[in-house]
């Protein structure tokens, strides 16, 4: 199989589903798709080398956590995105849930947002996340215990707000 019909295989297996954990870090739909195209363009550019990784799915996840966390580096990311929410199969029975959920995740900082995202909805281990990341893994515990704290916290106002 040549090298440009293997990419596109994967690419087209693997875009959906980059897509889905980029808008649960970002939660815009529009920039969820232009840094899946980002980080299809870096695998794509990367694919001699990359194509020899033992699980091509984790790397690329983490071409596209690194071309999130670039984007939240720069100026231009500070304007404020209008939510247009989009319901996806995983949420249909529960639908305010999910919403509830993204919420709370969007009041987390980007890497904490990172760290739970990968741990809890891609299923990453403490040590895949240090690795993706960059970072030794007491930092991805701590960062974690804190991120759900967090959350506890934020899901807990949330449900006050329902009865006041």
């Amino acid at each position: 199989m040549l090298q440009d019909e293997e990419f596109a295989e994967f690419a087209e297996a693997a875009a959906e589903r980059l897509r889905t954990t980029a808008y649960m870090m970002c939660r815009d739909w529009h920039l969820a798709q232009d840094l899946t195209q980002t980080a299809l363009t870096r695998l794509y550019l990367g694919w001699r080398h990359a194509r020899q990784a033992d699980n091509l799915t984790a790397y690329a996840q983490k071409i596209l956590l690194r071309a999130y966390l670039d984007h939240r580096r720069r100026r231009s990311t500070s304007e404020t995105v209008v939510e247009v929410i989009h319901d996806t199969a995983g949420y249909q029975h529960q639908p305010d849930l999910r919403l509830t959920m993204l919420d709370a995740l969007g009041r987390l900082n980007p890497r904490d947002r990172a760290i739970v995202i990968l741990r809890y909805f891609e299923d990453y281990s403490v040590e895949q996340v240090a690795d993706v990341l960059d970072v030794p893994v007491g930092v991805v515990k701590s960062q974690t215990r804190r991120s759900l704290a967090r959350l506890r916290e934020e899901l807990a106002a949330d449900q006050l707000a329902l009865f006041a």
